[in-house]
């Protein structure tokens, strides 16, 4: 039994490190979000003990989107 647990722990782990390597990391609804708002900055996320402690984002969607406004009224 404990054998078993141990196994499943490694798959867990080797899957958790897939998805990171391939930045499957968010959900796909908040893909698909990000997506549609064409977001260019980054999200962070800070996990500890597998909680979320913090995240956040840099704006980089909005400056973009600033430099977009003011090149329009020019």
């Amino acid at each position: 039994m404990e054998a078993q647990t141990k196994q499943d722990e490694e798959h867990n782990f080797a899957e958790f490190r897939r998805r990171v390597r391939s930045a499957e990391v968010l959900s796909s609804s908040t893909e698909q979000l990000l997506r549609g708002l064409h977001f260019t900055g980054r999200v962070c996320v800070i996990v500890q003990n597998g909680r979320v402690l913090k995240s956040g984002y840099e704006e980089g969607y909005f400056r973009q989107m600033a430099l977009d406004v003011s090149a329009r009224l020019q």
